[in-house]
């Protein structure tokens, strides 16, 4: 396993880690992904901590808090070898106070995943999503005293737009709060458009992006390819419309692209994926998940090797779109490029 840094902090993370959004199979939505229960939690922990995974990424909402239960399970006994990451801010209930990222909101949010994971403290705790509502100085403030009594280590944010991320660690640096070192964003060959706005903030603010749905929400596994209708046992029949759009020739060409990368390298389609994410700049971690072991297994073969500069070239080429305004002319007029060249 290759380890990083998490973007400017001293934190090091594991290239690949692993996603325990498949735990717990509670709604609609999450039982699409997957029903680990904690037996079959436990034995995908065993397999990722032997291949050097050491970060485990959940969240409050995923299975109506089964994931983290299932998760801190899994981890009994062995806490010290790793970490876990989790999030909060999205909805848990009708209640007022069940949302957002208000002082109170976050105190109760942190002591109720710790309770559930079974754990003293959270190594990476990230904002599910930005809250308007609440002043960024209230929720900084919060994280700060969380922080200082040792129920977080770092902090991170999630889904953030560029102007949301940027407001709140010039507000960290204002008031000398902890600064955001993580941005937990979806980016894949299917949706690049991290690179328009975070990608170069990230790399100016020393904020690194840990990757959620690698995959393209399931559309690059293999098994979807043009003139081919959706595999049956697919979850994107239940799941595609609560997930990022994609236009189906941009898949079928780049899928086109990774299958010729398959025949020369011997490498499947998913590992040729998170290899290519591995390589994008900012990037300091790719969680992978998995329903069963065969499917982790395939996903740890994305790690230790790499493709060349002309292969990474093909698939840049396959899965480029014309960013809309005011990013495009960067990538078109040579003025604006000296002025504002493109972080990839």
């Amino acid at each position: 396993m290759e380890y990083r840094r998490l973007g400017a902090s001293g934190l090091m993370v594991p290239a690949l880690s692993f996603g325990a959004g498949t735990f717990g199979g509670r709604g609609e939505l999450f039982s699409a992904w997957g029903d680990t229960d904690a037996q079959q939690a436990r034995r995908m922990v065993d397999i990722a901590l032997e291949a050097g995974i050491t970060l485990f990424d959940t969240a409050d909402v995923y299975s109506d808090g089964a994931s983290e239960e299932v998760l801190g399970e899994a981890i009994r006994g062995r806490r010290d070898r790793l970490l876990i990451s989790t999030k909060s801010a999205l909805p848990t209930g009708p209640g007022p106070g069940e949302f957002g990222s208000g002082r109170a909101r976050l105190i109760t949010a942190v002591e109720d995943s710790l309770r559930r994971l079974g754990i003293d403290h959270i190594d990476l705790y990230q904002l599910h999503a930005f809250d308007a509502g609440t002043p960024v100085e209230e929720t900084l403030a919060a994280l700060d005293d969380l922080v200082r009594a040792g129920k977080i280590r770092y902090i991170g944010a999630s889904n953030f737009a560029g102007w949301q991320l940027m407001k709140s660690l010039a507000a960290a640096d204002r008031h000398g709060f902890p600064r955001y070192v993580a941005h937990q964003v979806y980016y894949s060959l299917v949706g690049r458009d991290y690179e328009w706005e975070l990608m170069p903030l990230g790399r100016d603010q020393g904020v690194g992006a840990v990757v959620w749905s690698p995959l393209g929400w399931g559309r690059l596994t293999g098994k979807i390819r043009r003139g081919q209708p959706l595999p049956a046992g697919s979850r994107l029949h239940k799941t595609s419309e609560a997930g990022p759009p994609v236009d189906d020739e941009l898949l079928y060409d780049i899928v086109d692209v990774l299958d010729e990368l398959a025949a020369e390298t011997g490498r499947s389609v998913p590992q040729l994926a998170l290899n290519w994410l591995l390589s994008r700049p900012t990037v300091s971690s790719v969680i992978i998940g998995a329903r069963n072991e065969e499917q982790l297994r395939q996903n740890l073969g994305a790690i230790g090797w790499s493709l060349d500069a002309e292969q990474l070239a093909r698939l840049d080429k396959a899965s480029a779109v014309t960013p809309p305004y005011p990013y495009y002319p960067y990538y078109r007029l040579p003025d604006f490029a000296r002025l504002n060249p493109p972080a990839v």
